[in-house]
């Protein structure tokens, strides 16, 4: 799944697709890789805005027309069970939380899995600045991390290669927009899908292993 912490329709989708995965009969076989992708990578890391502010801002929308947005994204992901609060999400270059999802990784993808949730759920639930290294070694350590090492890692270029990688390899597949999942090398579902779907593609790709 290529995926941005900073992407709503991200998060939408990955739970989504867990609830199709979860009723997979041979979810055990499935191993599920969380890959980086930007959607600002040139976001300044501290915006003094907010969400709404600099998506109008870098969109050339009316304020009133990004709180519909807002309004109509909150109430899709209310379907999914996560709580929304855009009046609280700050902007966030999201470099540094990609390269926390492949620090963790290295200690298993269930670890990658917990970060992954726990960065999202700190941006649009908590009202929290993902990209700020402090708050990222706290979120770390509450997915069992040594914030020290985190802090480390992260102040030098650690895992900056691997996120590259996941961007140049997303350009390789064609990933333009988020979220993109890619089953067995063969089959894409662009978007946060219906579960539904997601339960189709799992079977498609299943059948079309030859299993």
């Amino acid at each position: 799944m290529w995926s941005d912490v900073a992407c709503p329709w991200c998060y939408i989708g990955r739970r989504r697709f867990a609830a199709a995965l979860e009723a997979f009969p041979h979810r055990e076989q499935v191993q599920v890789r969380w890959r980086s992708y930007q959607l600002s990578p040139e976001a300044e890391v501290g915006s003094p805005l907010s969400e709404a502010e600099m998506l109008a801002q870098t969109k050339g929308l009316p304020l009133e027309s990004v709180q519909e947005m807002f309004a109509h994204v909150t109430e899709v992901a209310a379907g999914v069970g996560l709580r929304y609060r855009f009046d609280t999400v700050r902007p966030a270059n999201t470099l540094d939380a990609h390269r926390l999802i492949h620090l963790a990784r290295r200690r298993g993808p269930q670890v990658a899995d917990a970060m992954v949730e726990a960065l999202m759920s700190a941006h649009f639930e908590q009202g929290l600045a993902v990209d700020d290294r402090e708050v990222l070694a706290g979120i770390a350590a509450g997915v069992g991390l040594d914030a020290d090492d985190v802090r480390a890692s992260l102040a030098g270029t650690d895992a900056t290669d691997d996120v590259l990688a996941d961007l140049e390899e997303g350009r390789t597949v064609r990933v333009s927009g988020v979220p993109f999942f890619v089953l067995d090398r063969r089959l894409g579902v662009s978007g946060a899908q219906p579960t539904e779907l997601f339960t189709e593609a799992l079977e498609r790709a299943w059948a079309a292993d030859g299993r």
